[in-house]
């Protein structure tokens, strides 16, 4: 049988992950060791560090009913356990959306929050920490069947009115009619909201986590799917049915929410035909049931607007038998290989290069920064040992003007730190602007206010217009933020220009806060907040429902944004001065350093050999410090060329 190479790439992806936070944990060790550390570069490291060890690989799954989705993940994943773990049969299945991945604290579980839940105010990002608001089943791992029984629970149902499944959003009379349905009493609907599964299969102990989805109706209902889960998976695997091709509601639900979650990237979005095997004819033969799954390709490709290399026609059902089975020719015939060969080289590879620029990014600053003042500390002693081989010690005079040169250079500092702390309180000011400009009280104020105008409105029109109202003033509350945001890269580029031009500072590019990730998140919402008011499903909704539904999702959503960039907003103004504040008071150290080395050579009885032998032992635990940078970077894989250049630069010292 041909080895799931996706196993194998995600354990080697875990391993590196696991060298990248030892390597990263190094480096916060040598900072703690050569008292190079302060709050912001410590936050920056622990955050990257948290982020990294809680990382996980999310495939997101998504598709109509019937395409057969679930039996596309059991065939991928869980064949091993030669049954259906997932449960996947004619007609609905997952019946709500669900996540699968390992707890290593919780333990082996199914999560279920319940449908009636949907009625608060509450996004599921709260509701998940709130553990007594889901239903626990515990699973044990041992007995397939006992899991597979207690899996069961995915597609439970319930039998509910009419006006309950309205109030719930899950009553859409156009699409009952479609189906013959008319006024009818009862209604049956999906018994949980959400699950949460976690068991210790290999591939998600390494890190992977599934998030299966149903179709449009539960993504139309649920906007955090959209807005949070989607975008935030590293691939998005749409479901077809090759029997049926695009319909209408996969259309619907590929431009309006898997597009949507991508923006304008395709990049991790790939789509599979299932169902293949409905096209297998003995009388057409090989040659045209190839001509007949090309010319399906096609049209999807086209009606999509995507390449036709995106598309995986396989047949999920034909790939679990022939797993089960240990049947490599029918493995073969399922054509599930490519699309695991696309999993294993592309997506993982893709999410390497994701944390790479994060850490370069973040941790590669630090880095250069560190790597900035080392050198300039070896590069100061080394040519001061060169001044003073070259100089006659045995002249005092030579040897006091030397020590009223370097005094000299002290004021000069002292003159340094002052317009430095001048500078920096007029930063001050301008940062606070920034900050205050997302303070939460501020957003809140809008949210509030606008809240009570909606719940005031006597019509549905009213009520649109007052959510086109709080869509626009929070827009126009960042653009407020976006206006003070570039004023204050102009002051930081300015302050950093003015050390380097006025006092020789070394140049370092200082890091600037951007808005432009939290504008276009924004816009998503917005987007997102525009079809929701403008849908007919709201018209029909009773106003405290749809009021509820806006808040617990796509506001609560925009306020995570918001602050989160306040957060990083106030994070930036404390930091972005660090590496001119490093460089001055190690300018202070090398001084201090000078005046010292002076003093003890003038008071020395020993020979001027001693004493240059002296100087020349004190710069072994510079060559040091540099050394073991150096040795970090290469294990952190940042730069490469720069771990090259510390080490010829070492050379040469």
């Amino acid at each position: 049988m041909r080895k799931f190479e996706f196993e194998k790439q995600l354990h080697e992806y875990s391993q590196w992950r696991d060298n990248l936070v030892q390597a990263i944990e190094m480096y916060q060790e040598w900072r703690n060791r050569y008292d190079l550390t302060d709050p912001h570069s410590t936050d920056t490291i622990l955050n990257m560090l948290s982020g990294l060890k809680s990382d996980r690989v999310t495939l997101a799954f998504a598709a109509e009913f019937s395409r057969g989705k679930t039996e596309l993940i059991n065939s991928l994943f869980f064949a091993e356990t030669g049954l259906r773990l997932l449960p996947s049969s004619p007609g609905r299945t997952t019946m709500c959306p669900t996540e699968l991945f390992h707890d290593a604290e919780g333990g082996n579980y199914i999560s279920l929050l319940s449908i009636e839940s949907r009625l608060e105010d509450t996004s599921l990002i709260e509701f998940k920490h709130k553990p007594e608001r889901w239903k626990k089943i515990e699973l044990d791992c041992g007995s397939p069947d006992q899991m597979q029984n207690a899996f069961k629970e995915l597609i439970a149902v319930k039998t509910v009115s009419r006006d309950e499944a309205e109030k719930l959003g899950l009553w859409n009379e156009r699409e009952a009619a479609e189906q013959g349905i008319i006024n009818p009493a009862t209604v049956e609907i999906p018994r949980w909201r959400h699950a949460m599964i976690s068991f210790p299969h290999p591939l998600l102990i390494e890190g992977l986590c599934i998030l299966d989805t149903p179709g449009l109706n539960a993504l139309g209902t649920e906007p955090e799917l959209t807005l949070n889960m989607l975008p935030s998976a590293q691939a998005i695997i749409f479901v077809l049915a090759a029997d049926t091709g695009v319909t209408k509601s996969d259309l619907e639900m590929w431009r309006s929410h898997i597009c949507a979650a991508r923006g304008s990237s395709k990049q991790g979005l790939a789509v599979v035909m299932n169902k293949i095997d409905a096209m297998w004819d003995d009388l057409l033969g090989e040659s045209g049931y190839d001509v007949a799954i090309k010319s399906q390709i096609k049209n999807s490709a086209a009606t999509l607007g995507i390449d036709e290399s995106a598309i995986f026609p396989v047949s999920a059902k034909q790939a679990l038998l022939a797993k089960v089975k240990s049947d490599t020719e029918l493995l073969e015939r399922s054509r599930l290989g490519a699309l695991e060969d696309y999993l294993s080289d592309d997506i993982l590879k893709q999410r390497r290069e994701i944390l790479m620029e994060r850490v370069s990014k973040d941790i590669g600053f630090l880095v250069t920064e560190s790597s900035n003042l080392i050198g300039k500390k070896l590069a100061n002693a080394t040519q001061q040992l060169k001044e003073f081989k070259k100089v006659d010690f045995e002249n005092k005079d030579l040897t006091g003007k030397l020590m009223a040169e370097t005094r000299d250079r002290q004021n000069v500092y002292l003159e340094n730190v002052e317009n430095f702390q001048a500078s920096r309180r007029v930063f001050a000011i301008q940062a606070k602007m920034l900050v205050d400009s997302l303070s939460k009280d501020r957003i809140d104020e809008i949210i509030r206010v606008t809240k009570a105008e909606m719940s005031k409105s006597l019509t549905t029109y009213g009520m649109k217009q007052n959510m086109r109202k709080l869509f626009d003033e929070l827009r126009d509350l960042l653009q407020d933020s976006v206006d003070i945001t570039n004023e204050t890269r102009r002051l930081v580029k300015a302050i950093h220009k003015k050390f380097q031009d006025e006092y020789g500072f070394k140049e370092i590019e200082p890091q600037l806060f951007s808005i432009k990730n939290y504008q276009y998140e924004l816009e998503q919402i917005f987007e997102e907040g525009e079809r929701f008011r403008s849908s007919a499903k709201t018209t029909m909704t009773e106003q405290t429902i749809v009021i509820n539904k806006l808040y617990s999702t796509l506001i609560a959503k925009a306020r995570e944004i918001l602050k989160e960039a306040h957060k990083d907003a106030l994070t930036w103004s404390n930091s972005v001065l660090t590496p001119l504040m490093h460089q001055i008071k190690d300018h202070k150290k090398q001084i201090e350093s000078r005046l010292q080395m002076l003093r003890k050579i003038n008071e020395s009885k020993g020979s001027i050999e001693e004493n240059i032998a002296n100087l020349e032992s004190e710069l072994d635990p510079l060559k040091r410090q540099r050394q073991e940078l150096a040795t970090i970077i290469k294990a952190m894989k940042l730069e490469k060329f720069q771990a090259e250049e510390l080490e010829n630069e070492l050379e040469v010292a």
